[in-house]
C-alpha cells in the first residue's frame, strides 16, 4: 500500500504534475482494488499530514470510492464498518454496488457541481464509511442576502447507496438529528435526493475534526485542562442524547468537531439506535439502523463488536478511549477493538497527567464488561474532574457519624463511672479526701488566626505581567488556578523566565505555555500588530491564518500556500510576508492576486497555483493576515518594499481605521514559517 501514500507525498512536495499524480494514483488503486477500506485510511492519513487542494482531495476520494470494497474487511482503522444485513448477501450487495458504480460514474457529483439547482458543492471537507461531506453554497440563502449562506452536505457513498435501505437510513438520521437539538450536537436541516444522489443538509462548521489533531505528526497528548474541556463537550452531547433514548453507536475522533470558536460538536448520529423506544414509535418496527452493522472497531465496546443491544455505556467506552488518546497521544488498547483487547488481557497504562481518583474514573470507563463500566456520562466526567461521587460523600458522612457516636458513648461511660450510683469512686472511699489546693483561673488561649484565603485568579491579575514584556504578543486564559498563555514571545525572555513571572502571581498554581519564540528583527512586526492580534483572539469568530505545509515547515522550491478565514463581517484582506532580508512581500493584494474583498466568515486558499516559491534567505519568517472594514491602502503598493517604512505607514493607517470603525473591526492573525534549503 505504500504506492498510494508515496504518490500523495511526492505530489505534496511538488515533484509530480497533476496528470502524473493521478496516473500513479490509478495504478495504485488498480493494484489494491480489493482493499477499499485501507485505501480510504491512507488518503485520510496523508491528508491529515498535509492538506491537499480541495479539488484534488475530492477527485481522490471519488476514485477511491469507486474502488470495489474487499470481500472481508479486516482493517481496524477509524472508518465506520458497514455490515451487509442477512436480507442482502455479500455477493448480492457487492454486485449492486458495482453495478451502481458503473451506472453512476459519469453522473457522480463533485466540487463545482450543483444539487437540485440549489446547492453548489464548493469544497470537499471529509468523508467516511457512509458519506462524503462538502461545503456548499445555498443559492436560496445567497439570494435572500443571508449572512451565512454556507451549509454542509453529506452525500452517501456509492457503496452505501447500494444498500437497499440507504434512503431510509438518511431519512432516519435527519429525523433523529433534528430531534437532538443541543449546542454540542451538529444541527441537521433535511434530507433529499438529486437523481441517484442521496444527501443530507446540515450546519457548516469552520474548524477541524478531533481526529486531525490527534493524528498530527509528533502529537503526544494535550494538557489535562484542554482534554477535560473537550471531553466535557462530548459528554454533554452524549448525556443529552441518552436522555432522549439514543446511543450514538459510532463515537470516534472523526465524529467530534472542534470549531474555530472553541465549540465541541458531535456529528454523525446516522447509525444511532434507540435503547428505549417510546410506545408510539411505530417506525421502530419498520427499520432498525443496527441492521447496517455500522461501527468503528478501535472505539467499539466488546458488546458492540458482539452485536449486543445498544446501551449508553457503549458510548462511555468510546468517550473513554478518546479521552485517553487526547491525554497520551495513543490509543489505550493499541487500536484493537474492545473484544480483541479483552481476549488478550490488555491493560492501559496510567496517563501521567491524572491523579489517582481521575485515573480510577478513566479506568472504570474503559472496563471491558458493561456491568463494571461507569453507568453514566455525568459520573465519568465528574470522576475525570477528580470530584467525589455522592455515594463517597455519604460513606464519609456515615463514617464520621459513627466516630462521633463512639466518642459520645465513651464520654457517657466515663461519666457513669465517675458520678453514677454505686460507682468505684463511692465504694472505695474510706476516709475523707484531703482538700484540693486552690487553682488559678484558666488563661484563655488566643483564638487561632484563620489562614488567608487564596485569591481568586482572574485574567486581569495576569495581564499586567504580560503587557510589561517587550517584543511579545501573548493571550492569557485562566481556568481555576491554572494559567494558559498562547502567542509569541521574544527569545531574549524565554519560556522559563515567563513561567517564573507567572508563578509569582498570587493564586497561580500551574502554568501552561504555548508560545513561539521570535527573534529581535520581528519586534517591529509584533509592536504593530499585537493589540489587534489580541483583540482578534478574543473574538467569537476570529480571522485565522494557517500554513498548508505540515508544522509550517517549507523547503526550497516548494510553493507557499496558506489557508485563511475571515471574521464575522465583510472586509478587505491583506496578506504580508516579512522576509529575513528586511523586506516585506505583499501576497494579497498584489499583481498576482488583485482581488481582496471577502464576505463574512469566508474561507480561502492563497498560493495554490504556485504564485510564491520558497527561496533564500532561509530561516524563521513571519506572515500576517489583516482584515479591515475598508481598504488598508487606497493605492496599490509595490509587490515588495522595505519593512521599516511600510510598518510606519501601516501603524498609522491601522490607528485611523480603528478610530473610525472600532478596534474590533481590525482583525490580525500571525503565522511563523520555517524555511530551509533543499538537501542535495
Amino acid at each position: 500500500m505504500a504506492s498510494l501514500a508515496h504518490a500523495i507525498q511526492t505530489f505534496q512536495k511538488g515533484d509530480l504534475s497533476r496528470s502524473e499524480f493521478f496516473a500513479q494514483v490509478d495504478r495504485a488503486l488498480a493494484a489494491e482494488r480489493g482493499n477499499w477500506q485501507r485505501l480510504k485510511e491512507i488518503l485520510s492519513e496523508e491528508n491529515t499530514r498535509g492538506l491537499l487542494p480541495a479539488d484534488v482531495y475530492a477527485e481522490l476520494q471519488r476514485r477511491v470510492e469507486h474502488t470495489p470494497p474487499p470481500p472481508r474487511p479486516e482493517t481496524e482503522g477509524e472508518e465506520t464498518r458497514v455490515r451487509t444485513s442477512a436480507a442482502s448477501p455479500p455477493e448480492q450487495g457487492r454486485g449492486v454496488n458495482m453495478a451502481m458504480a458503473g451506472a453512476d460514474l459519469d453522473r457522480m457529483k463533485g466540487v463545482g457541481d450543483t444539487l437540485n439547482g440549489r446547492f453548489v458543492l464548493e469544497e470537499c471537507i471529509g468523508f467516511g464509511g457512509m458519506g462524503t461531506v462538502y461545503k456548499a453554497l445555498d443559492l436560496r440563502k445567497l439570494e435572500a442576502s443571508d449572512r451565512k449562506p454556507y451549509i454542509a452536505i453529506k452525500v452517501l457513498n456509492v457503496q452505501f447507496r447500494g444498500h437497499p435501505k440507504s434512503l431510509i437510513t438518511l431519512q432516519r438520521e435527519a429525523k433523529k438529528a433534528q430531534a437532538l437539538a443541543h449546542p454540542n450536537i451538529v444541527r441537521v436541516y433535511d434530507f433529499d435526493r438529486d437523481g441517484s444522489v442521496v444527501y443530507l443538509t446540515m450546519e457548516y462548521l469552520a474548524g477541524k475534526p478531533l481526529s486531525q489533531l490527534l493524528r498530527a505528526p509528533g502529537f503526544q497528548g494535550m494538557p489535562y485542562m484542554e482534554a477535560l474541556r473537550i471531553a466535557e463537550g462530548i459528554g454533554k452531547a452524549l448525556a443529552y442524547a441518552h436522555q432522549q433514548g439514543f446511543v450514538h453507536c459510532d463515537l470516534k475522533p472523526a465524529n467530534v468537531f472542534l470549531t474555530e470558536r472553541g465549540e465541541v460538536k458531535v456529528i454523525d448520529f446516522g447509525i444511532s439506535r434507540a435503547f428505549h423506544k417510546p410506545e408510539d414509535d411505530a417506525e421502530a418496527t419498520v427499520f432498525d439502523p443496527g441492521s447496517l452493522g455500522g461501527l468503528t472497531p478501535a472505539y467499539a465496546s466488546p458488546e458492540m463488536v458482539e452485536h449486543s443491544d445498544p446501551d449508553p455505556r457503549d458510548d462511555i467506552y468510546g468517550l473513554a478511549c478518546i479521552t485517553y488518546e487526547m491525554l497520551t497521544g495513543r490509543h489505550p488498547y493499541n487500536r484493537m477493538s474492545g473484544a480483541e483487547a479483552r481476549n488478550v488481557g490488555m491493560k492501559p497504562e496510567r496517563p501521567r497527567q491524572l491523579g489517582h481518583r481521575q485515573w480510577q474514573a478513566l479506568k472504570a470507563a474503559l472496563a471491558f464488561e458493561r456491568a463494571r463500566r461507569t453507568p453514566s456520562v455525568e459520573s465519568f466526567i465528574q470522576g475525570l474532574r477528580g470530584e467525589r461521587r455522592p455515594a463517597e460523600y455519604m460513606a464519609l458522612g456515615v463514617g464520621a457519624l459513627a466516630c462521633l457516636l463512639l466518642i459520645a458513648a465513651g464520654i457517657g461511660y466515663y461519666w457513669e463511672f465517675r458520678h453514677g450510683p454505686g460507682n468505684a469512686a463511692e465504694t472505695a472511699a474510706v476516709k475523707p479526701a484531703a482538700p484540693e489546693p486552690p487553682t488559678r483561673p484558666p488563661v484563655a488561649a488566643p483564638a487561632p488566626v484563620p489562614p488567608a484565603p487564596t485569591p481568586a485568579l482572574t485574567v486581569s491579575a495576569v495581564a499586567p505581567v504580560l503587557s510589561g514584556l517587550p517584543c511579545t504578543a501573548l493571550a492569557p486564559a485562566v481556568r481555576g488556578n491554572a494559567v494558559q498563555v498562547q502567542g509569541y514571545l521574544a527569545d531574549s525572555i524565554g519560556p522559563a523566565k515567563l513561567k517564573d513571572l507567572l508563578e509569582a502571581v498570587p493564586g497561580v498554581k500551574s502554568v501552561d505555555l504555548r508560545v513561539e519564540q521570535v527573534s529581535q528583527e520581528k519586534c517591529g512586526v509584533l509592536k504593530a500588530f499585537a493589540p489587534y492580534w489580541l483583540n482578534n483572539r478574543k473574538s467569537a469568530t476570529p480571522a485565522t491564518l494557517r500554513a498548508k505545509a505540515p508544522n509550517a515547515q517549507l523547503v526550497e522550491g516548494e510553493p507557499l500556500v496558506v489557508n485563511i478565514t475571515t471574521p464575522a463581517y465583510d472586509g478587505y484582506v491583506t496578506v504580508d510576508y516579512y522576509v529575513l532580508d528586511g523586506s516585506v512581500l505583499h501576497m494579497v493584494p498584489s499583481p498576482r492576486a488583485r482581488a481582496n474583498q471577502a464576505p463574512a466568515n469566508y474561507a480561502a486558499t492563497i498560493g495554490s497555483m504556485g504564485n510564491w516559491i520558497i527561496s533564500k534567505p532561509f530561516g524563521t519568517e513571519m506572515i500576517a493576515l489583516i482584515v479591515t472594514p475598508a481598504p488598508l491602502f487606497e493605492t496599490a503598493r509595490p509587490e515588495a518594499e522595505p519593512r521599516a517604512a511600510y510598518l510606519a505607514a501601516l501603524e498609522q493607517r491601522l490607528a485611523q481605521l480603528s478610530a473610525k470603525y472600532g478596534r474590533d473591526k481590525v482583525a490580525v492573525d500571525l503565522l511563523q514559517v520555517s524555511t530551509r534549503a533543499r538537501r542535495p
